[in-house]
């Protein structure tokens, strides 16, 4: 959530300046039925820009046209991070086995299930045939691919290692990804649980414990204690229910608008997550993680030190860090070492400082700063799997006392009246 702002950040500095070039032409999935020279059917789809272009194909592969179709098109789904990481994978393999780019790019977006995807694919082929670079074809899309992918490409191309700088990225996406999906499933659980007990406890105090105090005025005595406490709950919730359903849904909607559009309130989130009791400890970590797999990806990519901090800033996905990373970039311009800069910020444990200053000297910083986001990528799976068996039998006690304690106080005065009967 509050990870979005250093992110866009950093896709703002990599947009091309001027103009964006030519759009590619839109493809259309066209449905065809023909015939070879013997009379042999065969049948398939074909992406193309028209049924000419469709027609062309199948007469290169000995084919005559007798029924041609244009489906009509599928609204496409949201292109995702998995998606790019995906592609880049296939992209490596296919460079490794020989296959020239272009066609590499084609036979991706003609296998693609999503339109949009296709689309993009063959405005980048479109962007690369006119005579852009690699990397220049990419920048024109920073809604997709960021400062760290465009830079990684363009020193692959420039040292003629683009498929293994492709397969290192892959890597690194993946790693990245992975590493956000722990994060979420480790915060889903317990949101959804929570959020069912508030729903339950709504739905108890305003439909089901007014009918048990009609019931009880009934009986003419004085009622307990936690009755009581249950019953001005109650009363409450059924005098105020529209506060009470409304300010959450405001106040969360107003968050996350807040998020998307507020700078202020986007720091705030960061530093707030990095503080939690529970919680806080396995966002640093999995910030560190992202922050030193992408300083030596860029680093092992050959990418200078200065010019790398542009991406490692954005890529953290927390404004402490991006702020932290800044002025690293500025120390470090002037002559201070990297370890000193990390270390002036006070936002880095003693073990990565440890570690830098080891890759600094020995000169292998990138195995140093990997070997770091290894360790903390496996202290965020003990965290999360630690997390996680901590939180259910909280949950339940939560749960037991909450919907335990209403339950118990409304049946004590009928408990009492057995007594007295």
């Amino acid at each position: 959530m509050a990870t979005r702002a250093p992110a866009a950040a950093a896709r703002k500095a990599a947009a091309p300046k001027g103009k964006p070039g030519r759009k590619a032409p839109t493809q259309y999935l066209f449905e065809w039925e023909g015939k070879d020279r013997k009379g042999k059917a065969f049948s398939g789809e074909l992406r193309a820009q028209s049924q000419a272009e469709v027609n062309a194909t199948l007469r290169k592969q000995g084919l005559t046209v007798v029924k041609l179709k244009k489906r009509r098109a599928a609204r496409g789904k949201k292109i995702t991070q998995k998606d790019i990481a995906y592609f880049t994978r296939q992209l490596s393999t296919m460079l490794k086995a020989g296959i020239p780019l272009l066609q590499s790019i084609d036979i991706i977006a003609r296998g693609h299930a999503n339109p949009n995807f296709t689309q993009l694919l063959s405005e980048i082929r479109f962007d690369i045939e006119s005579g852009s670079s690699m990397a220049q074809a990419f920048r024109r899309h920073p809604r997709y691919f960021d400062t760290l992918y465009c830079n990684l490409i363009d020193a692959g191309e420039q040292g003629g290692i683009l498929d293994a700088l492709l397969e290192r990225l892959s890597l690194y996406m993946e790693k990245t990804i992975a590493l956000k999906s722990q994060i979420k499933s480790a915060m889903i659980y317990p949101i959804a649980v929570l959020t069912v007990a508030f729903a339950v406890t709504v739905i108890l105090m305003i439909f089901v414990i007014p009918a048990f105090k009609g019931v009880f005025s009934s009986f003419g005595a004085n009622l307990p204690a936690p009755t009581l406490v249950v019953i001005a709950m109650s009363d409450f919730f059924v005098d105020h229910w529209y506060l009470i359903i409304g300010a959450p849904i405001i106040g969360i909607t107003m968050y996350i608008r807040g998020l998307k559009r507020s700078e202020k309130v986007q720091r705030a989130s960061d530093r707030l997550l990095l503080r939690l009791p529970i919680f806080g400890s396995l966002f640093r970590k999995a910030v560190i993680a992202r922050w030193t797999r992408t300083l030596a990806t860029m680093f092992a990519a050959g990418t200078p030190l200065v010019e790398s901090m542009e991406s490692v800033a954005g890529a953290a996905g927390n404004w402490v860090y991006y702020d932290a990373t800044k002025e690293i970039e500025q120390s470090v311009r002037i002559g201070t070492s990297l370890t000193n800069a990390m270390q002036a910020t006070h936002v880095f444990d003693s073990m990565v400082l440890q570690m830098t200053q080891i890759g600094e000297e020995s000169g292998a910083l990138d195995n140093m700063l990997l070997k770091v986001a290894e360790f903390y990528e496996r202290e965020v799976d003990d965290a999360v799997a630690a997390i996680s068996s901590l939180i259910e039998p909280l949950i339940i006690v939560i749960l037991g006392v909450l919907i335990g304690g209403m339950v118990v106080a409304m049946y004590l005065p009928i408990f009492k009246l057995g007594q007295v009967v």
